[in-house]
């Protein structure tokens, strides 16, 4: 008789899901304590763990001393999830945890910079491995980017915006969906799209956007600093 395989063992399952949205949900100091200790830690702590390993993280310094940074500073943010949003704790901490790696291997590479000098005859053994790695990183993180902030302009929705504001925030999404099937040579163009799906004219979509650009500022900071 065959043996059975063996189950991997779930460390985010749906009672960790549970857990996080109600933790963001009850101001319950006593309550937050027990879902964190009982449910959330103990899948944070695998969570880091598989993210480091899993995007070659282990080469940075001081890495051990990072995984705990990363641990307490994920448990300044669970009270931030927003189920409503449709996306998964696993997907949205796994998001943010590798953010904020990456944002320590860009400190950590400017500092190497500044610090040591490379072997040329090195890179350039090494360039076509690094450049075929990275360009898989760069798709993967831009992949990452759009879907994160089709979701914030989605929440962008719910909030006390003007009539051409709303016109505006629209079009964007209508140009961010149908991107392959229009052609965008320059700024000029991207105008002349939004004046015909909104209606408005030249002035008043720029104006419609000044808000939203704002927004968009403040969503790209976050996301360069790890913080989405």
């Amino acid at each position: 008789m065959p043996k059975k395989k063996k189950s991997k063992r779930l460390y985010f399952t749906k009672e960790t899901e549970k857990a996080i949205v109600e933790y963001a949900s009850t101001d319950d100091i006593n309550r937050r304590t027990t879902l964190y200790i009982e449910e959330i830690q103990p899948a944070l702590n695998e969570l880091v763990d598989k993210i480091v390993y899993t995007y070659k993280f282990t080469s940075l310094e001081n890495i051990d001393t990072l995984k705990e940074d990363c641990k307490l500073w994920l448990t300044t943010i669970l009270d931030k999830f927003n189920a409503d949003r449709g996306t998964k704790a696993y997907s949205y901490y796994s998001v943010v945890t590798k953010n904020w790696f990456t944002h320590q291997a860009k400190k950590q590479s400017k500092k190497n910079r500044r610090e040591v000098q490379y072997d040329s005859i090195a890179l350039k053994l090494e360039s076509s491995k690094v450049d075929e790695d990275t360009d898989i990183s760069n798709e993967i993180e831009d992949r990452q980017f759009w879907l994160f902030l089709m979701q914030e302009i989605d929440s962008w929705e719910t909030e006390d915006l003007r009539e051409n504001e709303r016109k505006v925030l629209g079009a964007i999404r209508t140009l961010f969906t149908n991107i392959d099937k229009i052609q965008i040579f320059n700024k000029k163009a991207i105008y002349l799209y939004m004046r015909e799906i909104t209606g408005l004219n030249t002035k008043q979509v720029v104006g419609g956007l000044k808000r939203l650009r704002a927004k968009y500022r403040e969503f790209n900071k976050k996301w360069n600093e790890g913080e989405v």
